[in-house]
């Protein structure tokens, strides 16, 4: 017989919920064992307070990110084994980092810690599959109140640290997780769910994340990066925040923080009874309409008021007092428990067979806010000058959830009333009728003139601006990384080249997803979504850049989330293949491409610009001094750089929002699409796409450094852009010749041109006594960016070719076979954009290397040459050699 939640025993159901709720308090404990354990460790290893702070991160990091695949791979086998063998995994983590004699090992062991944050799913998922849905609110907010652990560690760990020293805590920690370990493997039952679970089919990964398309999962995610993610941070961050504001010593802070910890943890036990009671939504609404008004008074300065009264000046003051301070983050914390019981009330109800994988994103996405927010809070205060800035961010935050989630529902509920039918996406995100295109015919020479060209040129033309600025967020750090140094920022020439590197890096990573977004979610949506999401560095950089003692964790963050205009690329071409007839689609890639690409050149010529003046007046914050060199007192609004987009963003994701189409022939699941995996010229293509537009981006990112370092006497900012400038322009040529010649013959020719560019790059240079030539080294230059521009137009003019005539080959001159064409080649677009990507990580760092180990850039140059060699010989292989099998 197969077990159910309602068949098992009330003794089996209350067994498995005090089991998990007493591994999660210890694995909770362990997860923030740093906070106490890093004082020692601290003056062991004589830290800095950045690198205590890492430490400190760590751990919350990688726990929040091990939610995704530990909730999945609890969906598949079930929570007794996946827990138990977590805790002792991560036991042995512990114990190894007692071993540690250096930072690095500290981080790795840190790495390690950070799987007991992974628990909470494991628990959740376990949990949930015992109770029937009108009880799981309360036994889920009984098993979340294990985040009590933390204060079993802030009282219980300081008498252990006295008493054993650090690596002696750590090893009773390391133990007593052992034991619960094993004690979970021995005394916990299998899930009532285990016998379904391996009697049906087992789901693949995709049809288990197939849920994370519907963005009421990312709706959840972002209630919980408040009422937890803001949680975590604030249990970190009041002690300090405490100190400094009330002048109190360590012991009253930490107590008074207790006042807000603890409550905010066992509170989570009614918040699971209300949300079964009342429901999660009204739940909800109690907690985000409190914690606006609790987090606006505690956002409110100590302000001084001088009034001009009749008989002179009236003095009074506000401040939010030390007693009235309690009283707010009591009931903050309170409301913000209620909050974290409610948002995983709604999980098991709406994605019974998904709870690990729905629970895991939405898990992920509040532990990093707890990773993300101690570290802006910190920003803040540098830049802003005020404390209570910590609460108006949390107040933003709070009142965008309120609002999102009430329209929403509101939205929801109409479309449901209408249709009879529960509405599972955001409604407010929703494609109406008349921006979808449910006939689409471009390879209809009648369609097409009539109809098709006009709705192809309007998604184009705005398009390419959304396009434009990606590329300019994505390419900002080549221009910081050329004046910091200048303006007191203290960072290695290897630091720096790592933050001109890493966008790249997370670009091209990010690209690999977003190669896939536009059949699944539709090219409207997501080009407004993903331009929308610039905002996010844009912003943040303005602010931390402001401050040059802004620790190098957080620039390493921004980096990193530079990436998000690298991604967009791969999802812009794909959803404008779409729009396009074979034989103009050369062209209009190129356009896309070729224009877009100018927002690099764009952001090398105007960011040097807006720095030099207060452009923004004192909304852009105060300037930066140079402080060596000719320039030196001269003042830099380095942060314009960055807020210089914020507006045009803005604008585009509108536009795209309200100007542009879905294609309802172009939606595809990702299963549809990975077939191209199989595909021997995708692999073919990626390679020769890392050599044209890998190159472009890679020198696009390298050039200003490279120059500086090169020769000195020259202020590259002043010629950057034109290289990026001369490539872009170049795109649209390589496609139209590509669509008069062909796109191999072009391609074959071009890297031959790119060789004979690298070789008078490298005669050029520097050598010995010879200070080299700059304008023949930056004419060079300009000769690569322009084969880089032809060979990105003509590559991918290539791709839609191979592959329709693939598909020609099995269904015949069809319908079918330009459908799946189509399908193919956009997905193909898409991913050899990611893999080319990589080059604006590699080609920086190659840079580096090659100084580090020769002394020199030429041994980099000489390795690109026999690249550009193997790519020549490829193209001429497969693609224009006189009977090719493919030719294009």
């Amino acid at each position: 017989m197969t077990s159910t939640p309602q068949s098992v025993s009330k003794f089996d159901r209350y067994r498995a919920l005090g089991l998990s709720t007493f591994a999660f308090t210890l694995c909770f404990a362990v997860w923030t064992i740093f906070s106490i354990i890093g004082i020692q460790i601290k003056d062991d290893f004589s830290l800095t307070d950045t690198q205590l702070g890492l430490l400190m991160a760590t751990p919350i990091l990688t726990g929040s990110i091990s939610r995704l695949f530990l909730g999945i791979w609890t969906d598949r086998f079930g929570g007794r084994w996946v827990f138990g063998i977590l805790m002792l995994t991560t036991a042995a983590c512990v114990y190894l980092l007692t071993f540690a004699n250096s930072y690095t090992m500290l981080l790795v062991g840190a790495l390690g810690v950070g799987l007991a944050g992974g628990a909470f799913i494991v628990g959740v998922t376990y949990t949930a599959s015992w109770f029937e849905s009108k009880q799981q609110g309360t036994a889920l907010g009984i098993f979340g109140a294990g985040n009590v652990g933390s204060a079993v560690t802030n009282f219980g760990a300081p008498f252990l640290l006295i008493a054993l020293g650090w690596q002696g805590a750590a090893q009773v920690y390391a133990t007593v997780l052992a034991i619960m370990g094993v004690a979970f493997i021995v005394l916990a039952k299998e899930d009532p769910l285990t016998q379904q679970r391996r009697a049906q089919p087992k789901m693949s990964f995709m049809e288990q994340m197939a849920p994370l398309a519907e963005l009421r999962v990312w709706r959840f995610s972002l209630y919980y990066f408040f009422v937890f993610g803001a949680f975590v941070a604030l249990a970190l961050w009041l002690p300090h925040y405490l100190m400094e504001v009330y002048d109190l010593s360590i012991k009253e802070a930490g107590i008074i923080a207790a006042l807000y910890t603890i409550p905010a943890s066992l509170f989570r036990v009614l918040g699971g009874w209300m949300s079964d009671k009342y429901g999660a939504r009204r739940v909800m609404y109690w907690t985000f309409i409190a914690s606006a008004i609790c987090t606006f008074m505690l956002s409110y300065p100590s302000t001084e008021y001088i009034v001009q009264g009749v008989h002179g000046e009236i003095r009074f003051q506000f401040e939010i007092t030390l007693a009235a301070f309690v009283v707010l983050t009591f009931v903050l914390g309170f409301f913000m428990s209620l909050g974290k019981a409610a948002v995983f009330k709604h999980i098991p109800v709406y994605y019974p067979k998904s709870v690990g994988a729905v629970g895991g994103v939405v898990g992920m996405i509040g532990g990093l806010g707890g990773f993300l927010l101690p570290l802006t809070f910190g920003m803040l205060n540098d830049v802003i000058g005020v404390w209570q800035s910590v609460f108006m961010l949390l107040f933003a935050i709070t009142v965008i959830s309120l609002l999102w989630m009430h329209f929403a529902i509101r939205q929801a509920e109409r479309i449901e009333l209408r249709g009879d039918v529960e509405q599972t996406d955001l409604p407010e995100l929703s494609t109406p009728d008349h921006h979808v295109l449910d006939d689409w015919r471009p390879e209809d020479e009648t369609f097409w003139a009539e109809k098709g060209k006009k709705i192809a040129t309007r998604n184009l033309w705005i398009s390419i601006p959304n396009l434009f600025l990606a590329f300019a967020v994505w390419t900002i750090w080549s221009i910081l990384v050329v004046k910091m140094p200048q303006l007191g920022f203290g960072y290695s020439s290897n630091e720096l080249f790592w933050l001109a590197a890493l966008p790249a890096l997370s670009g091209a990573t990010l690209r690999i997803f977003y190669s896939f977004m536009v059949p699944i979610f539709g090219g409207r949506r997501w080009t407004a979504i993903s331009t929308a999401s610039l905002l996010i560095p844009c912003i943040w950089i303005g602010f931390a850049i402001q401050n040059p003692d802004t620790p190098y964790i957080i620039m390493l963050i921004l980096a990193l989330l530079c990436g998000f205009g690298g991604g967009n690329f791969s999802s812009s071409m794909a959803n404008i293949s779409f729009f396009y007839p074979q034989k103009e689609k050369g062209a209009a890639l190129g356009m896309n491409a070729g224009l877009g690409n100018l927002g690099v050149s764009g952001m090398q010529l105007l960011a040097p610009l807006v720095i030099a003046a207060s452009v923004f007046g004192p909304f852009g914050g105060d300037p930066l001094t140079v402080q060596a060199g000719a320039q030196q007192g001269t003042e830099i609004w380095l942060q314009n750089a960055a807020f210089l987009w914020v507006p045009f963003i803005a604008i585009a994701a509108i536009a795209a929002w309200f100007g542009m189409n879905d294609i309802s022939s172009a939606k595809a699941s990702f299963s549809d699409q990975a077939v191209i995996f199989k595909r021997s010229h995708n692999w073919i293509m990626s390679i020769l796409y890392l050599g044209t537009f890998g190159s472009f981006i890679g020198f696009a990112a390298g050039f200003p450094l490279l120059s500086g370092m090169l020769f000195p006497a020259v202020d590259p900012t002043k010629y950057a852009f034109l290289g990026p400038l001369v490539g872009a322009l170049a795109r649209p040529v390589g496609g139209v010749l590509s669509d008069k010649l062909g796109g191999a013959r072009v391609t074959f020719w071009n890297f031959l041109l790119m060789i004979a560019g690298v070789l008078g790059v490298i005669y050029f240079l520097p050598l010995g006594d010879s200070t080299g030539n700059f304008a023949g080294f930056f004419v060079a230059f300009l000769v690569l960016f322009i084969a880089t521009g032809i060979g990105n137009g003509s590559t991918f003019r290539m791709v839609p070719v191979i592959f329709l005539n693939q598909r020609k080959r099995v269904h015949g001159d069809t319908d079918v076979a330009i459908k799946e064409g189509n399908k193919e080649s956009a997905a193909v677009i898409g991913f050899i954009s990611a893999f080319a990507a990589y080059g604006g990580f590699f080609i920086p760092k190659s840079y580096g290397t090659s100084i580090a180990l020769t002394g020199g850039v030429s041994g980099a140059l000489y390795a690109f040459i026999g690249f550009y060699a193997v790519c020549t010989l490829m193209t001429w292989w497969f693609y224009s050699r006189r009977g090719a099998a493919n030719p294009c």
